[in-house]
This record gives structure tokens, sequence and C-alpha cells, in this order.
């Protein structure tokens, strides 16, 4: 316990100028790093690291769409989305080709397997980029937010879920959530983290409006605070799952006491792209 306390300390030490940092080139650069180690650890766990015909592209790919979304680069999503679309198809033609040139020396469902969960990674840390460099309608009336008030949701939603989901679970859990998956994870400890999420999402909300002189929507934000801490859960089953099916402990070693970046940001990967969903696609925050 006190190796992890030590390591969330600094971690944090870490995160928080990086937050501070993330109007310039800081952020995406740093999200690229973490977003290229995820890659290399899901392509471990799935037996691939050491094939680098496969993996080296696929490095690339994972450092470059983070770092290529910042603002200098691309000033709207839809010509990044375009490139990045190309990227990853190019990838897809790229591996089908190495297949069909190795004659089956590996099996198409690996490989494919392979493909699907580097999209996954990829997508989910570009998203948190994304997020930082598009604003939102998630006022009250017409203004408009700047994303540096919204990425942090993301982050916020899952590490608080994760957190209160851990001490709830722990005090008054009884009934087990998914034991197959994940034994120690409760109902009640589910619950408890939403709560507490919609709670802080509150929280964020009046901090933003009364030192940043904002005007977020108490109501929008506490449903996307609703919306995120169950998505987060998800996102930690999900990675737990693949650890179970391939008898891993931990993806990683980079964070002692907490894995590596697949462990500690497991929460968060699907919580990034839920906000760009919810802002882009669905057009939630203009409501």
């Amino acid at each position: 316990m006190l190796v992890r306390i030590i390591t969330g300390a600094v971690a944090i030490g870490v995160f928080v100028p990086v937050c501070i940092f993330s109007d310039t080139i800081v952020f995406p650069i740093v999200i690229g790093l973490m977003c290229l180690i995820g890659v290399y650890e899901m392509a471990k766990c799935l037996g691939f690291h050491k094939k680098y015909a496969i993996t080296v592209p696929m490095y690339l790919i994972a450092l470059a769409l983070p770092i290529l979304r910042h603002d200098l680069l691309f000033k709207d999503n839809s010509t990044y989305f375009g490139l990045a679309i190309v990227l990853l198809f190019g990838m897809l033609i790229y591996i089908l080709a190495y297949v069909m040139f190795k004659k089956n020396t590996v099996k198409i469902s690996e490989i494919l397997t392979l493909y699907a969960m580097f999209v996954y990674v990829v997508g989910c840390f570009t998203a948190m980029v994304i997020v930082r460099y598009t604003d939102a309608n998630l006022a009250k009336g017409a203004q408009t937010v700047n994303g540096v008030y919204i990425y942090l949701l993301a982050f916020i939603g899952a590490w608080v879920c994760d957190t209160f989901a851990y001490f709830t679970g722990r005090f008054f859990g009884k009934h087990k959530l998914i034991p197959e998956i994940s034994p120690k994870k409760t109902i009640e400890g589910s619950i408890g983290g939403i709560v507490f999420t919609v709670g802080s999402f509150a929280l964020y909300t009046f901090i933003v409006n009364s030192c940043f002189q904002q005007s977020l929507s108490y109501v929008k934000v506490c449903i996307i605070g609703f919306v995120l801490s169950i998505i987060s859960q998800i996102g930690d089953l999900v990675a737990s799952s693949v650890k179970r099916q391939y008898n891993l402990k931990d993806y990683g070693n980079l964070f002692p006491g907490h894995g590596g970046v697949l462990d500690r940001f497991d929460s968060v990967m699907l919580t990034a792209p839920t906000l760009v969903i919810m802002n882009l696609v669905l057009g939630y925050f203009n409501v």
C-alpha cells in the first residue's frame, strides 16, 4: 500500500504540471508517449511485441496521432479525423498484407485481435487530446467553454469513481459485481463510485464557475458525471477481462504498485472518447 501511495503522489506531481501546460505541445507529447507505451503493453500481452515488422509501424502511429492533434498542426477536427482514418486503414492493409506474405504462419484471428486492441488504445488516448483542443457549448445559454475545462472531466470521472468505488466496496461491499472478471469489485462499490463521481462533478462545476468566471451547467455536467462513472467502470472491467484471458497480473511495471500504463489508465481510456462522442457526434453539449 505504501508503494502505491508513493507512486500515486509522484504521478500526481508529474500530471499536474502537464495539465498546467496543456495549451502547449507538452500535453500531446506526454499523451503520445503514454499511448506508445500502452500499445507496447498490449502487443506484449498478445505475444506480438517481438514481431517488429508489425509493431514498429503501430508504435509510430501511436506516438504521432495524439501529437498531430495539437492546435499548431490542425485547427479543426474534420481534417485531423481524415488523416487518422488514412493512417489506421493503412495499418490494417499493411498487417493483412503481412499475413498474406507470411503464408499463414501468423493466424488472421490473432493479427486482427492485435489490430482491434491497437485501435482501441490509440483511439482512447488520442481522444484525450481531441477533447482538450475542442471547445464545447456546455454552459448556460450560448457561451462556448474552452476545452481546457472539459478534458479534465475524463480524468476526474475515472479516477474519482475508481477511488471511491474501492473504498465504498471495502467498507460496505457485500454483493459481488462480476467475480469472474474482478473478484474484489462489488455492486455497493460500483454505486458508491457513481454517487461520488456525480458529487465531484458538481464540486468541479462550482470551482470552475466561481474561480474562472465560467457558467457551466450543473445539470449537464452532473449527467456527464453519471455517464462517465459507468463508462469508466466498463473500461476497468474490459482491461481486467483481457488480463485474465491472457493470465496477466499487470500489463507492465512503469508505475510501481499500480502496474503499467494500461493498468493505470484503464478506466480513463473510455471516458475521453465518450466525451468526444457526446460532444461531436451526439451534440449533447449543444442542447
